[in-house]
């Protein structure tokens, strides 16, 4: 019977720690509360900042050459970031933008066999630009990275977080110049506006951690039913 007093005691005290705290206003927060209307979001609240877009391997890319339909295709790039158009061959694609690419395929093309070519290049798809979600989320896996990829988008992406998840032991691992860098973010905080939803960016790794406190909660739960079982037997004596 103690035992059990100890572990009711021992899960009370989990639920009381996963109380919230209330909203209030800080310089990085405005709060708004009961009837008080939200403000309408401007033109310029609406657009996501544009992010820098590689073409990588294995990407599927469109050229489109202005009025030589036959120069103008759907194409794969190659394993080693390459893409092969017809009169002038191979053309070093990987790590290059859009505009980059558009701009070198312009450049080989001019004088010889296109006067004053007029080049588009669009990403049709990418498998190059991807996140790795990993830890306690349903779905891990590697997701594709878009312009307004943050850090709640990409575990939204691996279908939320699992039954363990440690919302406060989210780690966002990252390659800058050669150097590995670690963000370390509280989800819950994110959600309630206590700040920014960091943005993801290609080739970042995403950890969420796991609770052992879930765990602790959730065998609590398995096993009270068996605890209270000789104590509902000697209140019916």
């Amino acid at each position: 019977m103690r035992q059990y007093f100890a572990l009711s005691a021992a899960a009370f005290a989990l639920v009381g720690c996963a109380g919230r705290v209330p909203l209030h206003s800080t310089p990085e927060l405005t709060v708004f509360e009961g009837r008080t209307e939200m403000p309408t979001p401007g033109r310029g609240d609406l657009v996501a900042e544009d992010r820098l877009a590689l073409v990588g391997p294995l990407d599927t890319i469109s050229v489109s050459v202005y009025g030589v339909p036959e120069l103008s295709r759907e194409m794969q790039v190659d394993a080693g970031g390459r893409i092969a158009m017809p009169l002038i061959g191979a053309v070093d694609a990987g790590g290059k933008t859009a505009v980059e690419l558009a701009l070198d395929i312009e450049e080989q093309l001019s004088g010889r066999y296109v006067r004053n070519p007029n080049v588009t290049v669009n990403i049709v798809s990418s498998v190059s630009q991807v996140v790795t979600i990993d830890g306690q989320v349903v779905e891990p896996g590697l997701y594709p990275v878009t312009n307004q990829m943050t850090l709640l988008r990409a575990v939204a992406s691996a279908r939320g977080l699992s039954e363990f998840a440690d919302e406060d032991d989210v780690v966002v691992l990252r390659t800058v110049q050669g150097q590995r860098i670690a963000g370390l973010y509280n989800i819950e905080a994110i959600r309630r506006g206590l700040y920014d939803d960091p943005p993801i960016y290609a080739n970042d790794l995403v950890v969420v951690g796991d609770s052992p406190q879930r765990r602790l909660f959730r065998d609590f739960i398995s096993v009270a039913p068996l605890l209270a079982a000789p104590i509902v037997a000697v209140l019916q004596r």
